[in-house]
């Protein structure tokens, strides 16, 4: 009645060292980011007002 075999799964989970690379990743985007927003508004690209 029963099935002895254990159910096929689609897709492999990320392991831990694939999501930390991940996050690694948009870390340094999001510095990426933020340092040219600063450079452009200290150059003056970006007017002071735009800016909070």
């Amino acid at each position: 009645m029963s099935d002895p075999t254990p159910p096929q799964t689609a897709a492999e989970p990320p392991t831990v060292a694939r999501a930390q690379r991940f996050a690694l990743n948009e870390d340094w985007l999001a510095t990426a980011v933020g340092l040219l927003l600063v450079a452009l508004v200290l150059t003056g690209v970006i007017p002071t007002g735009l800016v909070p």
